[in-house]
């Protein structure tokens, strides 16, 4: 009855293209700042809100999606989304001034934060088992390749036109999206399950405002004023997720061990995916001196290629199980990263195509499979947490990973006497600190699937 219900494959590209559309403009965006900064006369903390606070409107909605989702229909939530997303590009092409540009960004954000859950959702409540990882893999095609994509697109237009047509290009794609969407899911009738827990919504809000302006004043000693704001938010949202009776998450989820491990790994491959697209198009700017539409490109192959093995691997998972492509993935990123790493003190621009090439066969083979996996360690009434929690803790991480990297070339670059020697050592630091939690989170991910292979025999 299900399948039958709704034309999947078309559902799940409908709202993918959402949710790429939403990743693409985040990374397309960090390539105009010194536009931005020069027309609206904003400082570098201030021109950070672009994406700040679009990703703080993405943390606080996602949760709020899982509410969502238990009391109104797919369809009316994707319609939802989609105008938001229009409303939202529209108002950036118009911005004259940088607190409409912010309003655009806002409404953007509401839209991802509906559709990325929604798109998961559909997946998983209407794909068979034996499906599921292909499906996945679609999912995943859908945005792991935005990332790469961002900054040439952006550049692109930045310098041939301008920074608005960044949104005016996307109206036509979003239109598609509409479309689709509209001819692909059906109007379902949906039970009202649960009351919205509002002490939830106020924890969640103040826990990922107070993160991000505290990553966003790392090294000052105001940093302290958002971070406890940021506890008292985890604090009560904790509280909630305990005691509530309809909590938005229920964070429970988090007993089960390979959920957990297979979320932590997950999130390891989003730090490295966030970390490489600013290490590696900063470094190719400032130490090989080309422009940002080259630094971009040298991305791309790589960023198709991770995409095209997104669904590839999925049905590798359906057939031969986790263990196989998870691994593999794992091993292979790390090789492509510790030759990263090197080429940093030995430049070679196709080196770095190679490497990243390299690298992204690794995480295509194991970065939707690892979020596959982690789901189907859940029962079906645990989805919509763990579904939650996949994607909140997916778009939070990625705000981490940049202001983790971002702080640490900064340093680097203020304590050497020379500035390109500071973005060497300091990228080189980075990707070093990356490395260190693929490797934990290899290991880690090899001693579980050993366990379980001994526990049958």
């Amino acid at each position: 009855m299900k399948e039958k219900s709704i034309r999947l494959i078309p559902a799940v590209l409908a709202t993918g293209i959402m949710s790429f559309s939403g990743v693409l403009i985040e990374t397309a965006m960090n390539v105009t700042f010194p536009t931005l900064i020069q027309q609206f006369d904003l400082s570098t903390a201030l021109v950070q809100w672009v994406t700040t606070i679009y990703l703080l409107v993405i943390s606080i909605m996602v949760p709020f999606a899982n509410y969502l989702l238990k009391n109104y229909s797919i369809r009316k939530l994707f319609v939802l989304a989609n105008l938001f997303f229009l409303a939202g590009v529209l108002t950036d092409f118009w911005s004259p001034t940088f607190a409409v540009l912010l309003a655009g960004r806002i409404l953007q954000g509401i839209s991802t934060g509906i559709a990325l859950p929604l798109m998961f959702h559909i997946i998983l409540t209407y794909t068979p088992m034996n499906k599921r990882g292909t499906m996945m893999g679609i999912g995943t095609l859908t945005t792991s390749i935005a990332p790469a994509i961002g900054p040439t697109y952006g550049g692109l237009l930045t310098a041939g036109l301008s920074w608005h047509y960044i949104f005016l290009f996307l109206t036509p794609v979003l239109l598609v999206s509409l479309i689709t969407g509209l001819r692909a899911i059906p109007e379902l009738p949906v039970k009202k399950t649960t009351s919205l827990d509002l002490l939830s919504l106020l924890g969640v809000a103040l826990l990922f405002s107070g993160l991000l302006l505290f990553l966003n004043q790392l090294g000052t000693w105001i940093s302290f004023v958002p971070l406890a704001i940021g506890a008292a938010g985890f604090a009560l949202f904790s509280h909630q997720s305990v005691h509530a009776d309809n909590p938005l998450v229920r964070l429970t989820v988090l007993k089960n061990r390979g959920f957990r491990l297979f979320l932590a790994g997950f999130l390891v491959c989003q730090f490295l995916l966030l970390g490489i697209s600013f290490v590696l198009p900063n470094f190719l700017q400032i130490v090989l001196g080309k422009n940002a539409f080259l630094a971009g490109l040298v991305m791309l192959p790589g960023a198709a290629i991770g995409a095209i093995l997104a669904p590839i691997s999925g049905r590798v998972l359906d057939n031969l199980g986790p263990k196989k492509p998870i691994l593999f993935g794992l091993a292979f990123a790390t090789l492509g990263w510790i030759g990263l790493t090197l080429l940093l003190r030995i430049p070679i621009l196709l080196g770095f195509v190679a490497g990243h090439v390299f690298y992204m066969v690794g995480i295509g083979f194991s970065y939707s499979n690892l979020m596959t996996t982690g789901m189907n360690r859940l029962t079906e009434t645990e989805y919509g947490d763990g579904n939650t929690l996949f994607n909140t803790l997916q778009q939070f991480s990625g705000a981490v990973a940049t202001a983790i990297v971002a702080t640490i070339i900064n340093l680097t670059q203020v304590h050497q006497a020379d500035f390109i020697q500071g973005t060497i050592l300091g990228s080189q630091l980075s990707l070093l600190f990356l490395l260190a939690l693929l490797i934990a989170a290899f290991v880690s991910i090899f001693r579980y699937f050993k366990t379980k292979s001994s526990a049958k025999n």
